[in-house]
């Protein structure tokens, strides 16, 4: 997106602008910096929020702590398929428990309430994740023009100047009320996707953004509708097969975009304790299967996955 000079007409500008926006540049003129215009929130929800869909709700705040925290505090009082979306985000968390963090709307901040039982069963319930990253790669394929690579369990990688970069992530946590049997209650997934960080706003050296991928759009609006409508599809399929992975593609799709597979890996594991070896498969439940060199696969549920280079 180019630029305008302040002096430019803005008689084009929208005038269904949310009222409740930061005012965090000169003159408290919202519109003055022309790369990272806010939401428009009443056209989203024209867009996304319909009767018989998934989603039930849409908000967009200026500034929060973490958009999972907020949902998940009112997971029991709000229907499937809110969603909440921060301009901001001072307190974002990735896995565990990673800091997420970047200049006001220069990405997607947001978080989708799931409640997938008891069409599904809950030991199917930790697809979520995987299922999530499948949405966003392709809406972002379709609305971005980007390629987006998977790697497990929850990365989103883009490519910059020929090198692999995190340019999101996502994370999924139970919400609400569970019941004595296990069930009830929800999933809580936040997503965070970096658009228009510029190579001097990036966190750490190996970050990356939509934009710095060479992305044909980083319309903010365009992307979060693409996203977001993937994700009702991704997740219908999958419900309607009661969480089955193979008979909604799930788990063939995964595998076909997942960066982690066939590559020499670490498996930083909880207690201190770590695998190395190469990632074969992911398996029915949605585990990362690593060959070892003494011949040994073993799959692994939770932990941190370093890419060994070289490999």
């Amino acid at each position: 997106m180019t630029p305008r000079d302040a002096s430019d007409d803005s008689s084009d500008l929208p005038s269904d602008l949310p009222s409740d926006l930061p005012s965090d540049v000169p003159g408290g003129n919202r519109w003055s910096d022309l790369d990272r215009p806010p939401l428009n929130v009443a056209s989203l929800r024209r867009a996304l929020v319909r009767d018989g869909g998934l989603w039930t709700s849409l908000d967009v705040v200026p500034a929060t702590g973490s958009t999972n925290t907020d949902l998940a505090a009112r997971a029991d009082e709000l229907p499937e398929g809110a969603v909440l979306v921060a301009e901001e985000q001072s307190s974002g968390r990735g896995r565990l428990d990673r800091r997420w963090s970047a200049p006001a709307r220069s990405g997607l901040f947001f978080s989708v309430l799931l409640k997938p039982g008891p069409a599904v069963p809950v030991e199917r319930w930790g697809w979520l994740p995987l299922l999530t990253g499948v949405a966003v790669a392709t809406g972002l394929s379709r609305s971005a023009g980007v390629d987006t690579a998977l790697k497990w369990p929850n990365d989103l990688l883009v490519t910059v100047e020929g090198e692999e970069r995190k340019a999101g992530g996502i994370l999924a946590e139970r919400a609400g009320s569970v019941a004595v049997d296990g069930g009830g209650g929800g999933v809580v997934v936040g997503i965070g996707i970096n658009v228009t960080l510029r190579a001097d706003e990036l966190p750490v050296p190996g970050a990356g953004s939509l934009a710095l991928a060479g992305a044909v759009s980083t319309d903010r609006d365009t992307v979060l509708r693409a996203v977001l409508r993937s994700l009702e599809q991704w997740y219908g399929d999958w419900r309607a097969a009661e969480g089955d992975p193979v008979a909604s593609r799930l788990q063939e799709t995964y595998a076909a975009g997942c960066a982690t597979l066939g590559r020499k890996v670490r498996a930083e594991l909880p207690g201190d304790r770590s695998i190395t070896g190469e990632a074969v498969a992911v398996d029915g439940d949605g585990r990362l299967v690593l060959a070892t060199g003494e011949g040994v696969q073993e799959p692994v549920g939770a932990g941190d996955v370093v890419h060994l280079r070289g490999a």
